[in-house]
């Protein structure tokens, strides 16, 4: 069995576990993996464009915000953006600051036809600390993969 395909059964697998209603949930390090080497995969970062402007990117990611800054309020045109941007029978992978509003996105991409939808788990910042921080316990940038800054 190829990596590719062992990544996404353990991710389908946590999926079940979890009850997920979208297919599989990822780590960074699975996702990051998944980019590099499976054919047509997608990242879409989710966060704001201030998020993303300030805190860093993930080189290669589709940028759609799922909500907008300041105020997160609801991005209306994020199906729209999406189905411009990404082809529905695509691997897609969704990944926020923590995990909690790719988790929404994977949702709703699943239930507007996309068939292959993950979240990343921990997402780019992680899970805060004992401390209310950030980038201290887990996530993209703490697992060391590529992302830059503006």
């Amino acid at each position: 069995m190829g990596k590719i395909t062992e990544i996404l059964n353990v991710a389908q697998q946590r999926a079940k576990e979890l009850n997920l209603p979208y297919e599989g949930a990822l780590t960074p390090a699975e996702a990051n993996e998944l980019m590099r080497s499976a054919p047509g995969a997608k990242l879409v970062d989710v966060r704001t464009r201030a998020e993303i402007d300030w805190v860093g990117r993930v080189p290669g990611a589709v940028e759609i915000e799922w909500a907008t800054y300041p105020g997160m309020k609801q991005n209306t045109n994020f199906l729209a953006a999406l189905e411009q941007q990404v082809n529905k029978e695509s691997l897609v992978m969704f990944l926020c600051r923590s995990g909690h509003r790719s988790h929404n996105a994977a949702m709703v991409a699943t239930q507007a036809g996309y068939t292959d939808c993950y979240n990343v788990l921990e997402g780019f910042e992680g899970d805060k600390s004992p401390r209310n921080q950030r980038n201290s316990l887990n996530g993209w940038r703490m697992a060391g993969l590529p992302w830059e800054q503006s």
